[in-house]
């Protein structure tokens, strides 16, 4: 049996709208109680929040089955200095991922310093990270993505203000989130899957296939996303398939990689 981690915007739903048959595809995932994961860079919102956000697209997906950029950062701080301290810019789903795994929030001498996604980021937060980095306080970032949508166009996200605190410290941040491919491991632990047995769904070749490629995962790139099959072909690796949407896999879960497309 195959284990599937997927990406949500641009494989799921789009700009808060079910992609047609979405739907269809997860509830054949939970009617075989295939194992999986829906993946999220963003780092705003809790899985209770994500899952009451995708309920109203139409989609059924437990709590459980979500797992979120500020999941696996929460992950990693637990496994390199539990109980430890952080100062922290970002949302619910980043704070209360932190304070679920027994972190302090502080902004006194904290261990780290942790970036995520706000739609507020504040100046006076900021200036707070970079003097906290410079008095030698880990920078750890959720995810590099540089932009994030909103209905106006594009917002600075994480990888954007990361630069601004980099730049100003001389500090590189550790991202987490995708495209490295501890989130997919992280992803993969929490399934209890192993990687030859799973594969990763994604609508970006840059983060999704790369780091489903990096952590030894097989891929499908759905062109219902931000790709085209053309602008996939400009990178020097390819994904295991390429499909024009996930209705493609409805009633082919079991054998995602078969040759039923191939007419």
């Amino acid at each position: 049996m195959w284990h599937y981690l997927m990406d949500m915007d641009g494989v799921l739903v789009h700009e808060e709208h079910l992609i047609p048959e979405a739907d269809e595809f997860v509830a054949e995932l939970r009617a075989s109680e295939t194992p999986f994961l829906v993946l999220t860079n963003n780092s705003i919102y809790t899985p209770r929040d994500l899952r009451a956000r995708l309920q109203r697209t139409g989609l059924d997906i437990p709590e459980k089955s979500i797992w979120t950029s500020a999941l696996a950062t929460a992950k990693f701080l637990d496994s390199q200095r539990p109980n430890g301290s952080a100062f922290v810019i970002g949302e619910a789903g980043l704070t209360t991922a932190l304070h679920e795994i027994g972190y302090v929030l502080t902004d006194r001498d904290p261990d780290y310093v942790v970036l995520g996604e706000t739609r507020t980021y504040s100046f006076t937060a900021i200036t707070k990270a970079i003097r906290l980095v410079e008095e030698g306080a880990k920078f750890i970032a959720t995810n590099p993505d540089a932009t994030g949508p909103s209905r106006e166009g594009s917002l600075p996200a994480t990888g954007a203000v990361a630069a601004l605190i980099e730049r100003a410290t001389g500090r590189e941040p550790y991202y987490v989130g995708k495209p490295n491919p501890l989130m997919m491991r992280s992803a993969l632990r929490t399934l209890g899957s192993h990687s030859e047995q799973a594969l990763m769904i994604g609508d970006r070749m840059d983060t999704d296939v790369r780091s489903g490629l990096e952590a030894g995962l097989s891929t499908i790139l759905v062109l219902s996303g931000v790709f085209t099959a053309e602008s996939a072909e400009m990178f020097p690796y390819r994904p295991t398939r390429v499909l024009k949407s996930i209705a493609e896999l409805v009633g082919h879960s079991e054998d995602p990689f078969g040759d039923w497309t191939d007419h």
